[in-house]
C-alpha cells in the first residue's frame, strides 16, 4: 500500500513538535508530503535563525506549533505564536524570522496543473 504522507507514524497520535528540532544554528526541515499540488513540511529553527526573501507558486499557509515565529509578507511583518496561522499568498515575496527557536507546519497548496486527472 502507497503512503502519500510519510516520514510520520500512520494510525499513531502524535505531537507534531516532537518530530522535529534544530540544534543552534540550524533551520531544519522533514517534508511530509510533496507532489505538485500540495506540500506540507515540518520546519524547527533555532534562535537567531532565518529563510530569506522567497516567494512560492503556490499559497503557503504556517501554522506555529511551538514558540513565537516573525513573518514578513509583501514589507508587512506578523508575529505568530503557537497555535497561530497565517497564509502568505502566491506570488508574495515572504521571510521567516526566528528571535526565539521555534516550530512550524508548512502547507503549501500548488496550482493546478490541468494536464493531470
Amino acid at each position: 500500500m502507497m503512503a502519500f504522507i510519510k516520514n510520520i507514524e500512520h494510525e499513531e497520535i502524535v505531537r507534531l513538535a516532537d518530530e522535529i528540532s534544530a540544534n543552534t544554528g540550524q533551520v531544519v526541515s522533514k517534508t511530509l508530503a510533496q507532489n505538485s499540488c500540495v506540500s506540507i513540511t515540518l520546519f524547527a529553527f533555532a534562535k537567531g535563525e532565518e529563510i530569506g526573501t522567497h516567494d512560492s507558486a503556490g499559497d503557503a499557509m504556517v501554522t506555529v506549533i511551538e514558540g513565537k515565529g516573525r513573518f514578513v509578507v509583501d514589507g508587512r511583518e506578523y508575529c505568530l505564536s503557537a497555535g497561530e496561522t497565517l497564509v502568505m499568498p502566491a506570488r508574495k515575496p515572504h521571510s521567516v524570522h526566528a528571535e526565539d527557536a521555534f516550530k512550524m507546519l508548512l502547507t503549501v497548496v500548488f496550482p493546478r496543473n490541468d494536464s493531470e486527472t
